[in-house]
C-alpha cells in the first residue's frame, strides 16, 4: 500500500455528488470528479473552474491517502488528501488553509520509502517548478518489493530455476542471516524519520550494506521529541525493552503478514518476555484480569500520539509510538475506561 497506480479500486475517497467536495472557504472548493479518461482534482474559485489534475498515483491506504499527477516526466502532490477514519477528503498534510496548492513536487526522497524503484532523469520541462526532479516513468516499481529487503535475485531466480532441487536459497539475502544491527537498518531505510539526511537514494541499499552510505538517521535523542510518524527505529531503540534485551523490529512485525489491529497478538508477543516465568510481569497483573491484560498492553505501554510530521488540522491520524514505556496518564486512562465498562465494578470483574 506504500505506492499504486489510481483507479477506482484504489482511491478510497467518494466520488459521488455530496462527498466529492472540500471546502476552503465560500469562495474556492476543490472537486474530485469522475471521468471517462479518469479521476480528477479540479479547483474552483468562485464557482469557476481554475486548474485540474488527474490522480495518477496513490500513496498509502491505513491512515490515509495522498496523491500525485504527473506532469510530463516530474511528480506533483495533488492538493486533497483522504483521513481513513473519518471517511473525509481534507487539504493536503502541510498544506495552506487558504490557498489551494498543486505545485508540491516529489522528489526522490519521498519514492525512496514509497516504491521499490525508480530511475532518475533531467526535468523535461526546465524551471516548470524549481524544486522538481525528473523520473523515467517506465522504470517505476509501485509499493514495497521482496528485492528491497532481500537484494538483487536474478542470480537467484537463474540458480533455483536450473537446480530445483536445491532447497538452501543461494545467491539471496536471508533474513536469518543478518546481524541484530543489520535486520533494524533494514527497516530504519523507512523507518528512521523524516528529518533523516539522505546522501543519496536508498534504491541502491541491500542488505548488510552500511547504512550511512544512504542516509543518516535524524539524530533527535529525546524520545518525547521523536516524532511518532517517522522514527521508528529511534523511538525503539530508546526503549528499555531494546535496550535490555536481543530484540528487533521482526520480535513483534512479521513484514509478510498483516497483522494491522491484532490486539491480542502483539499482546502475546509482549508476554513472550514479560512473564511469570521471568518474573517481569505488569506490575498490574494482580489488580486486572487476564484477559483485560492480553488486550491492553499497547495501549498502556505503546500509546497512540498524534504525528508532528503529517499534520491534519481537520482529523487527527495518532500513531503507536514505538518507545515501549510505562506511560502513568495512559494506564490511568485504561483503568478509567474499565471502570466506566464495568459499570463501576472493580476493573478485575
Amino acid at each position: 500500500m506504500a505506492s499504486q497506480p489510481a483507479n477506482a479500486n484504489t482511491i478510497l475517497g467518494s466520488f459521488a455528488k455530496g462527498s466529492n467536495d472540500f471546502l476552503f472557504n465560500d469562495h474556492m472548493k476543490v472537486l474530485m470528479e469522475k471521468r471517462d479518461s479518469g479521476f480528477y482534482q479540479t479547483s474552483y474559485i468562485d464557482g469557476k473552474p481554475q486548474q485540474s489534475q488527474r490522480f495518477d498515483i496513490v500513496f498509502g491506504g491505513v491512515k490515509g491517502q495522498t496523491y500525485a499527477y504527473w506532469v510530463s516526466n516530474e511528480l506533483f502532490q495533488l492538493p486533497i488528501s483522504y483521513i481513513t477514519n473519518k471517511h473525509e477528503w481534507l487539504n493536503s498534510p502541510g498544506y495552506a488553509p487558504d490557498k489551494i496548492i498543486f505545485e508540491r513536487a516529489i522528489g526522490t526522497k519521498c519514492l525512496d520509502c514509497h516504491a521499490s524503484y525508480i530511475k532518475e532523469a533531467p526535468p523535461a520541462i526546465p524551471g516548470f517548478n524549481g524544486n522538481s526532479e525528473g523520473f523515467e516513468k517506465s522504470t517505476l516499481i509501485y509499493s514495497i518489493d521482496c528485492e528491497r529487503c532481500h537484494g538483487p535475485a536474478a542470480e537467484h531466480v537463474k540458480f533455483h530455476t536450473e537446480n530445483p532441487d536445491e532447497k538452501q536459497a543461494k545467491f539471496i539475502a536471508t533474513f536469518k542471516s543478518l546481524t541484530r544491527d543489520q535486520k533494524i537498518n533494514m527497516c530504519a531505510i523507512c523507518h528512521s524519520g523524516a528529518n533523516s539526511h539522505m546522501p543519496k537514494p536508498t534504491f541502491g541499499y541491500k542488505p548488510q550494506d552500511t547504512l550511512t552510505k544512504y542516509m543518516i538517521p535524524s539524530p533527535e535523542l529525546d524520545y518525547k521529541h521523536i516524532d511518532v510518524h517517522g522514527n521508528q527505529r529511534g523511538l525503539l531503540e530508546s526503549s528499555k525493552c531494546f535496550i535490555g534485551s536481543k530484540m528487533d523490529c521482526s520480535t513483534c512485525h512479521d513484514t509478510h503478514i498483516n497483522d494491522r489491529g491484532n490486539t491480542l497478538l502483539y499482546t502475546a508477543r509482549c508476554m513472550a518476555c514479560h512473564n511469570n516465568d521471568s518474573h517481569n510481569i505488569c506490575k498490574l497483573s494482580k489488580q486486572l484480569s487476564p484477559d483485560v491484560l492480553k488486550s491492553n498492553c499497547i495501549a498502556c505501554h505503546m500509546p497512540a500520539f498524534a504525528s508532528k510530521v503529517i499534520v491534519l488540522e481537520q482529523a487527527g491520524t495518532p500513531v503507536h509510538t514505538h518507545h515501549i514505556a510505562i506511560y502513568p496518564e495512559e494506564t490511568q486512562k485504561i483503568l478509567a475506561f474499565l471502570k466506566t465498562k464495568s459499570g463501576g465494578a472493580s476493573a478485575d470483574k
